[in-house]
């Protein structure tokens, strides 16, 4: 079944074209990773799918056309987690995470018994069950991920959206957001597409790639044909050497100096 479908996509902001007749076929049950050089649409593309963005063409959601979710059968299809997570009000991680009940509640219904069942399931497969009563600002970054996460679980959508979910994060706490993006994938069979600039966190867990270029072309495929030498050069600018992981045999990148004389190369 195709999760999500999108034909000519095409979005500006004033002169300037971010989307260019953009195609994306999405398989339910995938974990796709988009990347690409900043300025190159990724962002937008990613709110265009979920109905942030207003771009021209058709878009589709497990084979319905995007225009006729209503907001509230969106969000109960459909989580979005954002790069940055506003701090302006101080709600606990609870009161934060039963914000993914919503799209289920009547106008002017509020949580029940099996609404906080939902809740607490989430923050026990994010692991932030210990801090419930804790704000969000006083949280460290991957704390307020993880929880920002438990939101979108506790809505529970068929797909999830992410936008650089991993950024400003240490190492260890990059692994943790991509391994809980895979157990969702896995354990609860939620699609999940995910917007990242770090090229080994996507040959690591992406089942598909898809590497945006200027213009709006969109090479896609696995990691193995897609992260290679030639291709990273082109839509990045620099050289890159690209060899495999010893474990998976995932490609891996790594950077280049630009004043590097030999040419890109694979091993």
């Amino acid at each position: 079944m195709i999760a999500v479908r999108a034909k000519g996509l095409n979005l500006s902001y004033g002169d300037h074209q971010v989307l260019r007749e953009v195609n994306v076929a999405v398989e339910a049950g995938e974990f796709v990773v988009i990347i690409g050089p900043n300025g190159t649409g990724k962002t937008s593309l990613l709110k265009s799918l979920a109905g942030l963005l207003k771009a021209s063409g058709e878009i589709e959601i497990f084979g319905r056309p995007l225009a006729r979710y209503s907001r509230r059968q969106l969000a109960a299809t459909v989580a979005v987690v954002p790069q940055q997570v506003p701090l302006a009000f101080p709600f606990t991680v609870l009161e934060t995470v039963l914000m993914g009940r919503s799209p289920h509640l009547g106008l002017l219904e509020v949580e029940g018994r099996e609404d906080y069942r939902i809740a607490r399931q989430a923050m026990e497969f994010t692991d932030v069950s210990h801090l419930g009563a804790r704000r969000l600002d006083e949280l460290s970054g991957g704390e307020r991920q993880r929880v920002i996460i438990a939101r979108a679980v506790c809505q529970e959508p068929k797909l999830i959206l992410l936008d650089e979910p991993t950024a400003s994060l240490d190492p260890a706490h990059q692994l943790r957001i991509m391994d809980l993006m895979e157990r969702l994938r896995r354990e609860r069979e939620i699609t999940v597409i995910m917007v990242s600039h770090d090229l080994n966190l996507a040959s690591l867990y992406g089942s598909r790639i898809l590497l945006l270029r200027d213009g709006g072309a969109i090479l896609a495929g696995s990691p193995a044909e897609i992260l290679t030498p030639a291709n990273l050069a082109q839509a990045y600018g620099c050289p890159m050497h690209v060899d495999r992981y010893p474990l998976t045999g995932a490609p891996r990148i790594s950077l280049l100096p630009l004043n590097q004389s030999a040419s890109p190369s694979s091993g």
